[in-house]
C-alpha cells in the first residue's frame, strides 16, 4: 500500500517559505532605490505564488493519494484507494507543469479530481481567501509579464483604474504583508483540516 502524501506537511512548508520570503522583503538594504524596492516586491510575488502553486498541487496530490475514489468514479476505472504521489502527479500533470487561471480556474481544476465536498474545494472556495487569491495570481501575472490584458487582470483584481506595476502597488500600505497573511491563514485552515 502507498504510504498517505501529508498535506500538513505541504502546508507547513508553505509557511517555512512564506517567512522566508518575508525575510528577504525585510532585509532590503535602506538605500535601495525606489525602483529596486518595486523590483524586489515583483520577484517575491513571483515566489510567493510559485510556493502556493507547490501547496496546491501537494494538496491535490495528497487529496487524490489519501482516497482515489472519486477519480475513480469520474473516470469510470476502479482505481486502488490509495495511488502512489507519482501516480496522481502523473494523473495531475502528464508531462506539462501545474496550471490554472485565477482563482476560478483553480476551483475548476481541483473539481476534476476531488468532490465539492472536499476540504481543499471548500478553503479555496471560501470568501474570506477570494481576494487574496485573485490578487495573488493576477499581480503575479503581472510582474511576469507585464501584458496589456495583465494590467486589466490586476487592476479589476485590485479594483483601482490605475497600477504602474505589481510591485510598485505591493510595496505601499504594507499590502504585500496583507497578501501573505491572508495567504497564511488559507495555509493553516488546510493543515487544520487535513487528516494527514
Amino acid at each position: 500500500m502507498a504510504r498517505k502524501k501529508s498535506i500538513k506537511r505541504a502546508s507547513k512548508l508553505f509557511l517555512d517559505h512564506a517567512n522566508t520570503i518575508e525575510g528577504f522583503l525585510r532585509s532590503l538594504p535602506p538605500n535601495f532605490s525606489a525602483e529596486h524596492v518595486s523590483w524586489a516586491h515583483e520577484y517575491a510575488i513571483i515566489r510567493l505564488y510559485r510556493e502556493f502553486e507547490l501547496l496546491i498541487l501537494a494538496a491535490l496530490i495528497g487529496a487524490i493519494n489519501n482516497d482515489s475514489s472519486a477519480l475513480s468514479e469520474r473516470v469510470g476505472i476502479p482505481l486502488p484507494k490509495h495511488l502512489r504521489d507519482e501516480v496522481c502527479e502523473y494523473i495531475l500533470l502528464g508531462e506539462g507543469y501545474f496550471d490554472f487561471k485565477g482563482r476560478d480556474g483553480l476551483i475548476q481544476r481541483i473539481k476534476k479530481y476531488i468532490p465539492d465536498t472536499h476540504y481543499l474545494v471548500k478553503t479555496v472556495r471560501d470568501d474570506q481567501y477570494k481576494t487574496a487569491i485573485e490578487r495573488l495570481c493576477s499581480l503575479r501575472n503581472l510582474a511576469a509579464h507585464q501584458s496589456a490584458y495583465a494590467k486589466a487582470q490586476a487592476k479589476k483584481a485590485i479594483g483601482t483604474k490605475k497600477i504602474s506595476s505589481a510591485g510598485a502597488w505591493l510595496k505601499k500600505q504594507k499590502r504585500f504583508e496583507g497578501l501573505l497573511k491572508a495567504l497564511r491563514l488559507f495555509a493553516a485552515d488546510l493543515e487544520k483540516h487535513a487528516p494527514y
